[in-house]
């Protein structure tokens, strides 16, 4: 069976520089500073929205409490 994908943008060199020092200053890892600034600009959003209902749609199960 194919191993399903996922989109990966790529992110300016700039941005990676801004988001390594901006962690590096909060002392945590730029993966969670990453989520967390995407998190707080994209919730309430319409793709978030589609994204919700997407994902409750697949697997109702597996999602969050607070997301449903």
């Amino acid at each position: 069976m194919a191993k399903a994908t996922h989109y990966s943008p790529r992110i300016s060199r700039f941005l990676v520089s801004a988001l390594y020092h901006e962690a590096k200053r909060r002392h945590i890892p730029m993966t969670k500073l990453t989520d967390e600034l995407l998190h707080n600009q994209l919730a309430g959003s319409q793709g978030w929205i589609m994204a919700q209902e997407t994902r409750i749609a697949e697997n109702p199960s597996t999602c969050p409490a607070s997301i449903r």
